[in-house]
């Protein structure tokens, strides 16, 4: 959100209070804490109608900070808070003297000063990493349409070549940088700035990143407003930031997932190829023992297969029925599928629509979003007169995945857990907690949920969902796809910006549809996408209105299909070893070129090419005519088809054939195959 008008004056309607210098300072145990009034105070009198903000340095884990700023402290506390995991036996070094305070945890460290003017610095082994100064710290008044809002704000410092980077799954520009961002789940496709996985972190190549804990809209500024500033604001009274210093970014990720958690172990079968029926494309169960039977035929290897949302009776999702009209007997067809080796998903939402049998017992019971005056939140948008469940009550939980449970019973292995981004904020939950900050963390219990069941089910280390909504937290429970996207080859560029945003925010596995979800592909994009889809941590041929079938494409296809699907089962022990480390450090296996390469400048701009797991560089193309352009970074590469060395440091162009892409492997790494 933006406060001012330019560089010296303030927006209409703005009333800002900066912290404007440092009055006292108390050490407190574990704890610094400062006061800052809003103008400089040099008499008794000067104390007099001055707003305070009370500034409180905290450190719940090694090198990494908490800053809490608060304005009055006397309002009701809000809920929810997102679930952070501190180390209580934590203790930071704090030291005060005349010149100021500083508060020392690791080889991270914040110097607050002592003088007429508000500085506080933030210093990573003594390297300045980031400040904030005059007006960076304020509470803000707002009038807007005679309405009084309060906000808190903070501004950080950007150093010149400082790149920000990460908060959540972003179709834009990779670098972040002169870009507005509302931390605000939204069900927007993946060609806008809207995102279905919001998260309020970031990292810089700077050597830190910046989590803002706040579950409401956190808005950011990104060297926009002020181009030399990160800004960040939220709604009320108070404002809490950790900085986390790495130096490496691999390091500042592990540090912030140890405080938000770690993704979960997906299980081995879920890296193969998946299948789907697509969304509203024709068919039952002839259609799909044909699509399974014509994979074997081929000698493609297929993992899962997905029933997306037909599997169920159009106006009735969800009521977790089989639509007899076209899936007569699915306990049968279920069994003949596995008995092919092939586990099986289904596609979910959290709505239940008025015509489906449970609404009734969901509205009864109370296991829905309500409205204010109790009544039950109803809406046309996306099913007739739906109904949200509350995943705030713990019976309207049991209830819920009790009816998934008996899908499990059937042989489901797992669920697409699509949507949770469209939750109202007029409305009230079971828990009491505020609408307003239940909007994002909503898809967080949603999957949790699920995720959980699975866990119940089928044993720790088998569970999975393939979720489209998330945001702090929600990387625990894996995988995530990026949503849905055009079939062209500039929606296949944004995807993959996507992704790598999503990733530098701990979320270590990830997929999307190839081809893309909207249109139909041409073969061109087609096949390019298979390669692109099949060295992602996950591969899943999806689409809205056609089959994804390699053969509906062209005979091409198919062939590539198979090479890829191939390629990626024989390097099955090498991906294996990246999930391990996105399991225990939360990075992510699908890498942005400066998480490996952070001292490389060439690679701080670089959204077309990436690193899967450590030592494989990817490349895909996003022409027709087969030609890209790539960076190899500085050391030794070899050619993963070829076997031809390589020296890095400089820019490639090529042309590719289907078969093909720029695919090489690190140093004199072993990328072990079977």
């Amino acid at each position: 959100m933006k406060f001012t008008n330019g560089y010296w004056l303030t927006r209409d309607g703005v009333e800002p209070h900066y912290a404007a210098h440092v009055v006292e300072i108390e050490r407190r145990d574990k704890e610094l804490v400062v006061y800052a009034p809003d103008r400089i105070v040099r008499t008794r009198g000067d104390a007099i109608g001055a707003p305070l903000l009370t500034v409180r340095y905290s450190s719940p884990m090694e090198n990494v900070v908490k800053v809490r700023v608060s304005h009055f402290e006397g309002g009701i506390v809000r809920r929810p808070d997102f679930e952070l995991s501190e180390e209580a036996d934590w203790t930071p070094d704090i030291s005060v003297d005349a010149q100021g305070a500083t508060l020392r945890s690791g080889g991270l460290s914040v110097f607050v000063e002592r003088a007429e003017r508000w500085r506080n610095s933030f210093f990573g082994d003594g390297k300045l990493l980031t400040r904030n100064e005059a007006k960076s710290t304020g509470y803000m008044l707002v009038n807007e349409q005679r309405r009084l809002k309060k906000f808190v704000k903070e501004e950080l410092s950007l150093a010149v070549g400082e790149c920000v980077y990460g908060l959540g799954e972003r179709f834009g520009p990779f670098v972040k940088n002169g870009q507005t961002v509302d931390i605000w789940n939204a069900d927007g496709g993946a060609a806008s700035e809207q995102a279905y996985k919001n998260v309020p972190f970031y990292i810089t190549n700077m050597g830190y990143g910046v989590f803002v804990n706040d579950a409401e809209k956190v808005s950011f500024e990104i060297a926009s407003e002020k181009t030399s500033r990160v800004q960040f604001s939220v709604s009320g009274e108070v404002l809490e930031y950790f900085v986390i210093y790495g130096p490496s970014p691999k390091q500042v990720i592990e540090r912030y997932t140890a405080l938000t958690g770690r993704p979960a172990l997906p299980p081995p079968w879920t890296f193969g190829l998946w299948l789907s029926t697509s969304f509203t494309t024709s068919y039952d169960e002839k259609t799909v023992m044909s699509f399974i039977d014509g994979m074997f035929e081929r000698n493609i290897p297929l993992s899962v297969f997905h029933f997306d949302c037909f599997w169920m009776k159009g106006f009735n999702w969800c009521d977790f029925t089989w639509d007899k009209a076209v899936f007569p007997d699915p306990v049968g067809m279920l069994s003949r599928i596995k008995e092919k080796g092939i586990k099986i998903c289904v596609w979910i939402n959290p709505y239940i629509a008025q015509r489906s049998p449970l609404f009734d017992e969901g509205r009864r019971r109370g296991y829905f979003v309500r409205n204010p005056d109790g009544s039950v939140f109803q809406t046309d948008q996306w099913q007739a007169g739906m109904a949200i469940v509350d995943f705030t009550n713990p019976f309207a939980v049991s209830w819920y995945t009790g009816l998934l449970s008996k899908l499990l019973d059937m042989g489901v292995d797992c669920f697409k857990t699509d949507f949770g981004e469209r939750i109202p904020t007029s409305v009230a939950f079971f828990d009491g907690g505020d609408p307003e900050r239940r909007h994002n963390s909503y898809a967080f219990l949603y999957n949790k949920a699920v995720f959980e069941l699975l866990e119940r089910k089928r044993g720790k280390g088998q569970a999975c969902v393939f979720a489209r909504s998330a945001t702090v937290g929600g990387q625990r429970f894996p995988v995530h796809w990026g949503g849905d996207c055009e079939s062209t080859f500039e929606a296949m560029a944004e995807t993959l910006r996507g992704g790598l945003s999503l990733g530098l925010c701990g979320f270590g596995f990830w997929s999307h549809d190839v081809g893309g979800f909207e249109g139909s592909p041409n073969p061109d994009l087609f096949k390019r996408w298979l390669a692109f889809g099949l060295l992602s941590s996950h591969s899943r041929l999806h689409g809205s209105a056609s089959y994804r079938v390699p053969w509906n494409i062209d005979a091409e296809s198919v062939e590539v299909c198979r090479f890829f699907t191939e390629l990626k089962a024989s390097i099955l022990p090498y991906l294996l070893e990246a999930a391990k480390e996105a399991h225990e450090k939360g990075v992510p296996m699908l890498r942005a070129m400066f998480l490996e390469f952070p001292d490389d400048p060439a690679c701080a701009y670089l959204d077309r090419q990436y690193m899967l797991g450590p030592d494989l560089l990817v490349a895909p193309v996003f022409r027709a005519d087969g030609t890209v352009s790539y960076y190899l970074p500085d050391g030794e590469w070899r050619n993963f088809f070829s076997d031809e060395k390589s020296a890095g440091g400089f820019w490639r162009t090529e042309r590719h054939d289907y078969k093909s892409l720029p695919l090489w492997v690190r140093g004199d790494a072993v990328v072990v195959r079977v």
